[in-house]
């Protein structure tokens, strides 16, 4: 069955927009993405700060889920990211630590942590 949305927790950053798109609309046969953007997002909700960026990421997440019927959110990084200048392995434990935290709020969605490396190709994690 098609899901008409799922959302995604995305970085600004425009080069990932598109490719992160694709996937979701491929991966889960989704019509539209809902995307929330912040710059590093995987930093934010892993280390919980700042706190009101981490209560606006959840309540857009609420409306995703209340208004679309978004079954699906992705936390993504990616290298060279401006937000979070760590280095990949540590952003990919931000991703995995997002996840659990986005479990925990949204315990009937299914949460998925994405990673796009040097040529912007997205690998699940």
């Amino acid at each position: 069955m098609k899901k008409t949305f799922v959302t995604t927790i995305n970085c600004m950053d425009g080069r990932i927009q598109m490719p992160v798109n694709h996937y979701m609309r491929q991966r889960f046969d989704a019509e539209y993405v809902d995307t929330i953007t912040e710059a590093g997002p995987n930093r934010i909700l892993a280390l919980e700060e700042p706190s009101d960026l981490v209560e606006s990421i959840k309540r857009r997440c609420e409306l995703s889920i209340d208004l679309h019927d978004s079954e699906v959110i992705a936390i993504v990084g990616h290298v060279d990211c401006g937000g979070n200048h760590a280095d990949d392995n540590t952003q990919k434990e931000h991703i995995k630590i997002a996840k659990e935290k986005l479990k925990k709020w949204f315990d009937k969605t299914v949460i998925i942590g994405l990673w796009l490396d040097e040529t912007w190709t997205v690998k699940e994690i």
